[in-house]
């Protein structure tokens, strides 16, 4: 049956103008066709044109940029010839917008109930009881916690994958015919993002509404897209059904896209490390150590989130970090920095005991330790150069000045694999990768042992983000640094650590060498997230959610608890009347491999045998059907 056509993009131009009065192309007249219930996927690798495209379904551009042609028509009205009264009124009720990250989104001093209504009040499209009404129905569509309450809420009250929901809740309040999605699902871990994918596919279908998604992870684009346009420096290398881009693409640079989606985690990925800058010691060690906020009281912290960690970091090793948001991983790298001050344990930089505080700590320690933040558009200060923020550490550190200083800078761009003229560049000058690349840069110029990478790639395209990871790793062969790093991409982490540590609700699951802990048994909760790695096939969203282990684990919030298994309540191998009540044995298995939990590893392994026996089962199905 053929679908009704609610947006027309015909022959679209987008250009810039640069300081000398030169018109640079940005978009070079791109067309497609959106229809009612379905969702468009705009694909490509950072700069591609996928947000300005997107963005100019709401007849907006980033300044400096303009309209220089084409169309826009949305249910057959021109949004680029619009009066600006009109455009508004168009944006407030048939299209709406959902920004990547939520959390910018939302403003803390409202309640989430208010926020969620307010469009679609304030365009006269529902009155507030019909609002309040509508958002209610939206809670429950999105499966929300407590939907009769939740409005109430603050957004500081919920998590990070609710709020996500809560933004296309706002979105679809006022019923919009069109939805624009600017990679909504990029920060989330892959357990939230399972969650927010499922919601966005069942109320778009439900509601007859269409959408704009716009990503650069095509094992997602692959679970919502129904149809995608493939967009390489502003121009559609190719587009068409999902099903014909993703299982027979017929451009070279679609085919170099496919190639670089991360593949699943699994053992084998990574290289091994170098023995030349092996020691006796490690780098970073933390023992017996508690942490929390809200400072401490009677001994413990009053707000607990990490519980009995004991982390080793070799020298020259990677550590990767895992878990979803809210187990503890960035709370982890902030007590190594000494940004958060330990209740109980110790941090050990080369057998020498650290203080909690890094105000107590000495010059060399600081120096030797470095933390790298995830975003780098906030961690460079936007009014320096880029040879200014580099040699900061360089003169603070290391006392360098002058042509030192200068040659110093020089060498570590070219050591971040940047050319020597960017020193006199600013930050907003620069893409997403190379401002991460000057982020790293920074933290190198101190010459640290340990640097602290707190999802360094997560904002990252899947190609920018393997030059960072490549680079990660040749700095490391190279100066035998050693890295803690944080992430909810387990791929990533498959291919770069040495060593894996699982976090749940604060507490070490699992950890061990990379291929012992992505090699079965495994902890169930390390099945899990090994599970919700989006997968480049079409179905795999579907065929995923009938699982009973996704079914019992998927929906549910972490909770932080002191006593007993934390991930009992979303465990489908819990054990009633042990699990809750106490606290899970540590399993040691070879080659320093450790699982905390309850099942033996005999019992783990008969599980792995049902879900082999299982996947066999399915496999012969498909090759009978």
């Amino acid at each position: 049956m053929q679908k009704e056509k609610l947006a027309e993009v015909k022959d679209l131009k987008i250009y810039a103008k640069n300081d000398d009065g030169d018109i640079i192309p940005i978009v070079k007249g791109v067309s497609f066709d959106i229809h009612k219930g379905e969702v468009v996927a705009l694909i490509g690798e950072s700069g591609s044109g996928k947000t300005t495209i997107s963005l100019a379904s709401l007849a907006y551009t980033k300044p400096g940029l303009y309209f220089a042609g084409g169309e826009l028509l949305v249910d057959g009205e021109d949004m680029l010839k619009a009066e600006p009264l009109r455009t508004r009124e168009i944006r407030g009720s048939k299209v709406a917008y959902l920004a990547q990250s939520a959390a910018a989104t939302f403003n803390p001093a409202i309640t989430i109930g208010e926020q969620v209504t307010e469009s679609a009040v304030l365009h006269g499209k529902l009155s507030q009881g019909e609002a309040n009404k509508r958002a209610v129905e939206l809670y429950h569509a999105l499966e929300l916690p407590d939907p009769e309450r939740i409005g109430f809420r603050y957004p500081h009250q919920v998590s990070g994958g609710q709020l996500q929901r809560l933004m296309a809740a706002m979105a679809l309040c006022g019923k919009p015919d069109l939805m624009v999605l600017d990679e909504p699902t990029t920060a989330l871990d892959v357990t939230t993002q399972i969650e927010v994918l499922k919601a966005f596919k069942k109320v778009i279908h439900e509601e007859n509404s269409a959408a704009v998604y716009v990503t650069h992870d095509l094992s997602v684009v692959a679970q919502i897209a129904d149809y995608i346009v493939v967009l390489y420096g502003g121009e559609v290398m190719e587009q068409g059904t999902a099903d014909e881009i993703i299982n027979n693409p017929g451009h070279v640079y679609t085919q170099r896209l496919m190639a670089a989606v991360r593949p699943k985690p699994q053992a084998g990925l990574g290289s091994s490390v170098g023995v030349e800058h092996e020691r006796d010691i490690p780098a970073i060690r933390i023992k017996d150590m508690t942490a929390g906020y809200g400072g401490i009281v009677n001994g413990e912290p009053k707000i607990p989130i990490l519980q009995d960690i004991n982390v080793s970091v070799k020298n020259g090793h990677v550590v990767g970090v895992i878990g979803e948001s809210g187990c503890g991983k960035s709370t982890l790298a902030r007590v190594m920095a000494g940004l958060l001050p330990q209740a109980h344990g110790t941090v050990e930089l080369d057998d020498v005991e650290l203080e909690g505080d890094l105000r107590n700590r000495r010059l060399e320690e600081l120096q030797k330790v470095q933390f790298v933040f995830q975003m780098a558009d906030t961690a460079l200060n936007p009014k320096q150069v880029i040879g200014d923020i580099i040699g900061r550490p360089l003169e603070f550190y290391h006392g360098l000045k002058g042509k030192q200083k200068h040659a110093k800078v020089m060498e570590i761009l070219e050591m971040v694999e940047l050319p020597a003229d960017f020193a006199s560049r600013y930050p907003m000058e620069l893409s997403g990768g190379q401002k991460q690349r000057i982020n790293m840069a920074r933290s190198l110029a101190a010459n640290p042992e340990v640097m602290l990478c707190d999802e360094v790639t997560s904002a990252l395209d899947s190609i920018v983000g393997a030059n960072v990871i490549r680079l990660l790793t040749a700095l490391r062969d190279r100066t035998g640094v050693s890295f803690v790093f944080i992430s909810h991409d387990l791929s990533t982490v498959a291919s770069f650590a040495d060593e894996i540590v699982v976090l749940y609700a604060g507490r070490i699951v699992e950890q061990g060498p990379t291929d012992e802990v992505l090699m079965p048994p495994y902890h169930p909760y390390t099945r899990l997230l090994i599970s919700s790695v989006p997968e480049l096939r079409i179905g795999w969203l579907e065929d995923t959610m009938q699982k009973r282990e996704m079914a019992v684990g998927i929906a549910k919030d972490v909770e932080i608890t002191s006593v007993g298994c934390p991930f009992f309540n979303r465990c489908p191998m819990g054990i009633e009347g042990t699990c809750e009540k106490q606290n899970p044995p540590i399993r040691e298995l070879s080659s320093g491999h450790e699982i905390s939990c309850h099942r033996t590893v005999e019992e783990l392994e008969e599980v792995e045998l049902e879900v082999q026996m299982a996947l066999g089962q399915e496999n012969a199905d498909k090759l009978v059907v």
